[in-house]
C-alpha cells in the first residue's frame, strides 16, 4: 500500500520521462548487442593493430562473449521489466483497471519498434560506429556490475554443462580455403579482377599437383648422348631452351641437366666432345607426380631451382616442370596471344588437344573437369572410350566440339563451339 501511495504521488510527467529513459536504455542495449556481435573480426583486428581505442575496447569485450551477453541482457531485462511496471502505474492512474490491457499492447508495440527492431537494424547497418561508441559505456558497466554478471554466467554455464555443452569451448573464426575463395571472389571492385585471379590461383596451389602443369614426356626437348656428336651440336645450337636434360637411349635414363650457356663457350675449343658435355652437367631435380604445386614452389625457392623432371612411382619420367610453368599457374599467361587456342571468325575455337585442362579453363573461362585426365586429348579419349577419327563430333560438358586433326593415336586439334549463355 505504501509503495502504491508513493507512486501515486509522483507526477505523471516524471513517470513518462522515466518510461522514455527506460525505453532508450533498452534500445541502447539491444543495438549494442547486435553491433558488437556483427563486427567483422578481421576488420576489427586490423583496427586494433592500427591502435583504434574503440576497436581495442570492443576486442576486450568480445574475448568473453558470455560476460558481454550477460551484462547486455541484464540491462535489457531490467529496463523492459521496469518499463512494464511504470506503464501499469500510468495506465491505472489514467484509465483505471480497464486500460491495462490496452497500454500493455501499446507498450509491446513501442518496445518492438523503438527498442528492438530500429536499433538492431541500425546496428547491423553500421556495426563499427555503434559498437565502438557503445563500448565506452559497456566497459565501465562491466566493472561496476561484475559480481552480478559473474553470478548469472556461473548459473548459465552450469545449465549448459548439464545439457552437454562446453561453454568455454573455443570458437574457431579462421576461414577455410573455400570460405577464403568466396571472400576473394566476392570482393568486387575492392580487388581488381587480375589480382582476384592471382589470389585464387595461389589458393589452388595446395590442391593442384605437378601433373596439372607439366610438359608431357613426348614433348620434352632433351639430348640423347648416344647420337653422333654433330647431331648433338646442331641440337644445342638450334634449341629454344636454355637447359636440356641429357640421357642415353631413353629419357627414363636421364642423368644430368645441361646449361647451354655454359656449353656454348666450350664448343669452340678443339678438344670439345661428349666428355666435355658430361663434365658440364648439373644435377637434375626429380619431382614425384603427386607433389602439390605449393610444395614445389617451396622446394624451387629453397634449392634455387628453375627446372625439374616429374617421375612416377617406378621412376619413369612423366614430364617436365619449369619455374615459368609454376609462375604462369599463379599470374596467368605471360603473353597475350595463345598459340594453343585460336578464335575463328564464326566464333568457334581451334584448340591444340595437348593443352592442359587447367590452362584451357583459365584462358577461356570454361569449367571442364580437371579431376581425371589432365589434357584435352585425354579427356576426349576417356569420354569416348576409344580412339576417334578426324571429323568425329561430340558434346563435352555442354560444349559442342569436332576433332579436326589426328596424329597416330593422338588427337592434335579440335574445334570448339562454346555454349551460348542463357
Amino acid at each position: 500500500m505504501e509503495s502504491n501511495l508513493i507512486l501515486n504521488e509522483i507526477p505523471l510527467s516524471l513517470l513518462f520521462a522515466s518510461l522514455a529513459l527506460l525505453l532508450i536504455m533498452s534500445a541502447f542495449f539491444s543495438g549494442a548487442e547486435t553491433a558488437l556481435m556483427a563486427l567483422n573480426r578481421y576488420r576489427l583486428l586490423h583496427s586494433v593493430k592500427a591502435g583504434h581505442p574503440g576497436a581495442i575496447r570492443a576486442q576486450k569485450l568480445l574475448r568473453r562473449p558470455d560476460r558481454l551477453i550477460g551484462l547486455i541482457l541484464l540491462g535489457n531485462c531490467f529496463a523492459n521489466i521496469l518499463a512494464s511496471s511504470l506503464t501499469t502505474v500510468i495506465s491505472l492512474r489514467l484509465f483505471g483497471d480497464t486500460g491495462i490491457a490496452l497500454t500493455a499492447g501499446v507498450l509491446t508495440l513501442v518496445v518492438l519498434i523503438f527498442s528492438e527492431v530500429a536499433p538492431k537494424t541500425l546496428a547491423a547497418m553500421h556495426p563499427e560506429r555503434l559498437a565502438f561508441g557503445a563500448s565506452l559505456i559497456i566497459v565501465p558497466l562491466m566493472k561496476l556490475f561484475y559480481p552480478v554478471v559473474w553470478l548469472v554466467n556461473m548459473v548459465a554455464n552450469l545449465l549448459l554443462r548439464l545439457l552437454g555443452f562446453n561453454p568455454k569451448g573455443e570458437t574457431h573464426n579462421a576461414l577455410s580455403k573455400e570460405e577464403l575463395r568466396t571472400v576473394v571472389a566476392e570482393a568486387g571492385a575492392m580487388i581488381p579482377e587480375r589480382y582476384q585471379n592471382m589470389l585464387l590461383s595461389v589458393l589452388d596451389l595446395e590442391s593442384a599437383t605437378v601433373e596439372d602443369i607439366m610438359i608431357p614426356r613426348n614433348e620434352i626437348a632433351a639430348i640423347d648422348l648416344d647420337l653422333p656428336l654433330e647431331e648433338i651440336v646442331g641440337q644445342i645450337r638450334d634449341s629454344r631452351h636454355t637447359r636440356l636434360p641429357v640421357y642415353r637411349k631413353s629419357i627414363d635414363k636421364v642423368f644430368g641437366m645441361l646449361h647451354l650457356r655454359k656449353i656454348l663457350i666450350r664448343m669452340i675449343r678443339s678438344d670439345f666432345g661428349k666428355e666435355t658435355i658430361v663434365k658440364s652437367l648439373d644435377k637434375i631435380y626429380f619431382i614425384p607426380e603427386n607433389m602439390s604445386l605449393h610444395q614445389l614452389l617451396l622446394n624451387f625457392r629453397r634449392e634455387s631451382l628453375r627446372f625439374g623432371l616429374v617421375i612416377d612411382e617406378y621412376g619413369d619420367v612423366l614430364g617436365l616442370v619449369t619455374l615459368e610453368d609454376l609462375l604462369q599457374e599463379i599470374v596467368g599467361e605471360f603473353t597475350t596471344d595463345s598459340f594453343d587456342i585460336q578464335k575463328q571468325k564464326d566464333g568457334s575455337y581451334l584448340v591444340d588437344a595437348s593443352i592442359t585442362l587447367r590452362e584451357l579453363n583459365r584462358i577461356t573461362g570454361w569449367a571442364l573437369p580437371t579431376e581425371g585426365p589432365k589434357t584435352l586429348n585425354g579427356l576426349i579419349i576417356e569420354y569416348l572410350e576409344t580412339i576417334p577419327r578426324p571429323g568425329t563430333s561430340l558434346k563435352l560438358v555442354d560444349h559442342q566440339l569436332e576433332i579436326t586433326k589426328m596424329e597416330g593415336n593422338l588427337i592434335k586439334q579440335v574445334r570448339f563451339n562454346p555454349r551460348k549463355s542463357e
